[in-house]
């Protein structure tokens, strides 16, 4: 007799166990993944600067506004190129966001009071030719 309930709850723990199964693979299969293409835009323009201490400083100041994904100063070219998420930031934010540092862009003018906080190998001519 102890054989025949040992066997039944045996099955029906097997039976039990099996259908928990099956019921999570259906869950599975009915989960869809969705993926979002974030469209960047690329820009590129002129901004005043020495050395590698300015690409370091006008790179964070672009990399720190929100969107901004890759920033790269061309110290020779005095040219940054930026690709950003349009829907997050746009391009005078990040001019803005330089100028802020202590840079002239195209398009801002570096403020003063960061400018004089330079180092002295960054203290640019402000005439000097950008996006060359």
């Amino acid at each position: 007799m102890k054989k025949v309930i040992l066997s039944a709850v045996i099955i029906a723990a097997t039976v039990f166990a099996s259908c928990k199964n099956e019921g999570k693979k259906e869950t599975n299969t009915n989960k869809t993944e969705v993926s979002k293409e974030v469209a960047t835009t690329e820009i590129s323009f002129g901004v005043r600067g020495n050395c590698g201490m300015c690409k370091s400083t006008i790179e964070k100041a672009a990399n720190n506004v929100e969107g901004v994904a890759t920033a790269d100063w061309d110290v020779d070219k005095k040219k940054i190129a930026v690709s950003f998420d349009e829907s997050k930031t746009n391009e005078m934010a990040i001019h803005k966001a330089i100028a802020a540092s202590g840079y002239d862009t195209e398009k801002a003018i570096g403020d003063l009071d960061a400018y004089d906080n330079l180092p002295g190998c960054c203290k640019y001519d402000h005439t000097m030719e950008m996006n060359q």
